[in-house]
């Protein structure tokens, strides 16, 4: 699930749903009456329209960690911890991870997280899931259009000042296939900066799990295409739905001292470097 314009804000306005017909009409306003009926259910079917709204709707009480418990639940995702000693009990820490899905990583990462600090995590993250009413308090939402563009430090910094654990998928995008190895692509260098800013020690974090073939075909050919509208967006929910019933691996390695980030490299080298830690554990 990804992207924020799927978005239909409720009357209540507690509760997102999402409605397809909606956005095609708010979104392309003069070809909405051209789009054939057949598209609009083929895209409703996709996003999976119905079964996520009944979720959203049976689950419009629940916030925060036991938001996350009720996806897990939903998804039916399980999760094997490696790594567990390597998560100190006190200070504040940034985790970083790999993100090989659209969605159970987001919420596995933040679900395990979540109960060992008590509820004291935060995700900066641009993701639909992230939009989701019962997520809203663990997030520090990133959206890079308009008034939130200029915001978007302050909110940044807002989260590093927090007393929360920070959740961060440097790549921002889920991975990619390239020549045949599925990988992040570059890992942007902003939790380095904050990290040595706030003197918050780095956590990598590796999260075992892929989409379909059919996912990375889909953005290799769109990216050969030039299209600049990421088509594969639209199919992460449909990859959650392809990924249910399933345990996930997630491995901590150990907290790197934020002094390890000196002038040796630059900021974007030790991103890499990071990731490069990450697909080793």
């Amino acid at each position: 699930m990804c992207h924020h314009f799927y978005l239909k804000r409720m009357t209540d306005d507690s509760l997102f749903l999402i409605d397809v017909d909606k956005i095609l009409r708010t979104k392309a306003p003069k070809r909405y009456k051209y789009i054939p009926k057949f598209v609009i259910s083929y895209l409703k079917k996709i996003v999976h329209q119905d079964e996520i709204n009944v979720f959203l709707n049976e689950s419009k009480d629940k916030v925060g960690v036991d938001f996350l418990e009720a996806c897990m639940d939903f998804l039916d995702a399980k999760v094997d911890v490696k790594g567990i000693e390597n998560l100190p009990k006190d200070g504040l820490y940034t985790f970083v991870s790999n993100h090989p899905l659209g969605g159970q990583d987001g919420v596995a990462l933040g679900y395990v997280l979540g109960r060992h600090y008590d509820g004291k995590v935060k995700y900066l993250v641009n993701d639909l899931l992230m939009n989701l009413h019962g997520l809203a308090p663990l997030c520090i939402p990133i959206n890079k259009t308009g008034k939130q563009a200029k915001d978007f430090p302050k909110m940044v910094e807002a989260g590093f000042k927090s007393d929360d654990q920070l959740i961060m998928f440097p790549a921002g995008l889920c991975s990619r296939r390239r020549n045949g190895v599925i990988r992040d692509l570059e890992w942007k260098k902003t939790f380095v900066v904050k990290s040595i800013q706030t003197e918050r020690d780095v956590i990598p974090v590796h999260f075992g799990g892929r989409n379909s073939d059919f996912f990375y075909n889909l953005a290799n050919f769109c990216k050969a295409l030039g299209i600049k509208f990421n088509i594969a967006m639209l199919y992460l929910a449909d990859e959650m739905f392809k990924n249910r019933h399933q345990t996930f691996t997630v491995t901590f390695g150990k907290p790197i001292p934020w002094q390890t980030f000196d002038k040796s490299k630059t900021p974007a080298q030790w991103a890499e470097y990071v990731k490069d830690i990450v697909y080793k554990l």
